[in-house]
């Protein structure tokens, strides 16, 4: 029997937390908090956005 680190790879399969938001479409809705990481959706009704994030957007 094989106890430790090849046993404690095996947990979390089968359990997706992000899943396709309903407002940006990305991959990124959290199912247990109920919020988007992408766009904010279901926390805010205004698109969640940072100062430091225009790298990201000015690439798209």
């Amino acid at each position: 029997m094989v106890k430790g680190t090849p046993t404690l790879g095996k947990r979390g399969r089968g359990h997706k937390l992000h899943v396709a938001c309903k407002r940006c479409g990305h991959n990124s809705f959290h199912r247990k908090k109920k919020v988007c990481s992408s766009c904010g959706f279901g926390k805010t009704s205004k698109l969640r956005k940072y100062k430091w994030d225009w790298k990201k957007k000015q690439k798209k």
